[in-house]
């Protein structure tokens, strides 16, 4: 399993398209859930062609099932914060740890921001719901940990109902197909462009790099 950081995604070399960000509030294929919603909207985007995969990847999902979009685009600034925040949950936690170790455990939660992949617009977190927006079971909650969840989070997890692994096998393999990639510590967390997914497809460089909101 390849993490956030790992040097070779920070080695890869940043590239970027001049894509636009897109409000996807105003694509009415698309539910978006409001539970991570900021003033600017920010969670609400994405990139043009990271949108038009979604779109793909909805089409060809069993009837009366469709995809609900938790949060795209976050600010460098929103993911550092985050991405400090939970460290200092990981040093309060696990004192004896040292702080390599606690950049690499958080890194299976929170991208590094050097790296982050939602600053590109290029990263979807999101999850399967019915035609009228009820969430399926998915084995743990969008945004569960893997010290909350003891690590049912991670997308082949063992620890989860029969039920959920068909919904996650479903989820994947619409966004696989549709040429997304999965970061294998957070089932919910796809994207398009980024370093990740240029590791992940042996692309020379991104197509999308650290993008601000118009």
């Amino acid at each position: 399993m390849i993490l956030l950081s790992d040097p070779r995604i920070s080695a890869i070399p940043l590239g970027d398209n001049g894509e636009q960000l897109v409000d996807l509030r105003q694509v009415d294929e698309l539910l978006v859930d409001e539970r991570l919603a900021d003033p600017a909207g920010a969670y609400a985007h994405l990139r043009e062609e990271t949108l038009a995969r979604l779109l793909t990847a909805q089409r060809s999902l069993p009837g009366g099932l469709r995809l609900l979009i938790v949060e795209g685009y976050r600010p460098l600034d929103l993911q550092t914060t985050y991405f400090e925040g939970y460290k200092d949950e990981l040093r309060m936690k696990y004192p004896d740890w040292e702080p390599a170790r606690v950049h690499v455990e958080a890194s299976k939660y929170v991208s590094p921001p050097d790296v982050a992949p939602h600053s590109t617009g290029g990263t979807a977190d999101l999850t399967l719901c019915t035609a009228d927006g009820v969430e399926l079971d998915m084995g743990t909650a969008v945004n569960d940990s893997p010290v909350a969840s003891a690590n049912a989070c991670f997308t082949a997890s063992p620890d989860i109902s029969a039920q959920a692994r068909v919904n996650r096998d479903i989820l994947s393999a619409a966004l696989s197909a549709a040429g997304m990639v999965n970061y294998p510590t957070e089932w919910w967390h796809w994207s398009f462009g980024d370093r990740y997914w240029a590791l992940s497809t042996g692309a020379d460089s991104t197509r999308y790099g650290p993008v601000a909101l118009s």
